[in-house]
């Protein structure tokens, strides 16, 4: 059981939990916790967003799975996790015994819609879980490969069910690539989610001149880093205009500057990438710079700056 968070200036209530601070790590820049305990003090963060987790084992794409560019960085580990059993069995009670305020979303994965259920009603009951992030840029085999949050039907179907399972806070990560992300922000709410996360990558190619081919051994990956943080940053405005439920804006956030621009956009909740990978405890130095930017500003409450952008269309 967490001890309730302390009530200082950077506390926040999202979707029913208290974060001691509004600064998580993204899904897998953590993995499960463990790889980062003697690097980061986890539990100084908000919370954590745990490695993907499907029903069975993944082994993922081959390598190398990780390169950069200048503009960031671009992966393709597709998804390697070794399966709901054993992170219920081995990494969740490790979270549990180790972090004490620190909030965990656990993210899942599927190939089908019933597979997100299946995951989220395995893990429900495990000590450590605070809450689920649906990763719905999976693709749908059921549907020829289109992503579940591109189609509403699919997207309800994978929500609807998940909430059945649970009742646990579930956040939905939304792809910067779909048409329209507000849009689809309101089909996510309406099926039962509590909260929505955006954004995810973006799809991009690097090339190796040396040998002419892709830089991953998948071929094409994810685009994230610094490049990423106005299309953020954007996503984030555009869906707390569309709904009123809690959001995690991710991507390219560098800095407590970074992470305020989607607070102002609109978050309730930001989450560190590969910022984190690059420097697991950068972080921790935005928990710090957040709190000595309220104390100049003399912001009280940083639930004082969420939404505070003046921009009228």
């Amino acid at each position: 059981m967490k001890k309730d968070s302390p009530n200082g200036p950077l506390a926040i209530e999202a979707a029913g939990l208290r974060f001691q601070n509004p600064v998580l790590l993204a899904a897998g820049t953590a993995a499960y916790g463990r790889e980062l305990r003697d690097v980061v003090e986890l539990d100084r963060l908000g919370g954590l967003v745990t490695k993907a987790v499907s029903p069975r084992p993944r082994e993922g794409a081959p390598a190398p799975r990780v390169a950069e560019f200048p503009g960031g960085m671009i992966n393709a580990v597709g998804l390697a996790n070794p399966g709901m059993a054993v992170v219920r069995e081995t990494e969740l009670p490790w979270l549990a015994s180790h972090l004490e305020r620190a909030r965990v979303l656990v993210n899942v994965v599927g190939d089908v819609p019933e597979d997100f259920a299946t995951v989220v009603a395995h893990l429900d009951d495990s000590d450590g879980v605070d809450g689920f992030e649906l990763n719905v840029s999976c693709p749908n085999v059921k549907a020829g490969g289109m992503e579940f949050g591109a189609d509403p039907e699919s997207l309800r179907e994978v929500v609807r069910r998940a909430r059945e399972a649970t009742r646990r806070p579930v956040f939905v990560k939304l792809s910067p690539t779909l048409t329209d992300i507000a849009r689809t922000a309101s089909v996510a709410v309406d099926a039962g989610a509590d909260g929505i996360t955006v954004v995810n990558t973006i799809p991009g190619l690097v090339i190796d001149l040396e040998t002419r081919h892709p830089a991953l051994g998948f071929g094409s990956g994810g685009v994230s880093g610094v490049s990423l943080l106005p299309v953020g940053v954007l996503a984030t405005w555009r869906v707390a205009r569309a709904v009123k439920v809690p959001i995690i804006g991710i991507g390219g956030i560098t800095s407590a500057e970074d992470a305020l621009q989607y607070l102002v956009a609109g978050a309730s909740l930001v989450a560190l990438g590969t910022a984190s990978m690059r420097d697991p405890r950068s972080a921790e130095r935005v928990v710090n710079r957040l709190a000595h930017w309220c104390a100049q500003q003399g912001v009280r409450s940083i639930r004082e700056v969420i939404g505070t952008l003046e921009w009228k269309q």
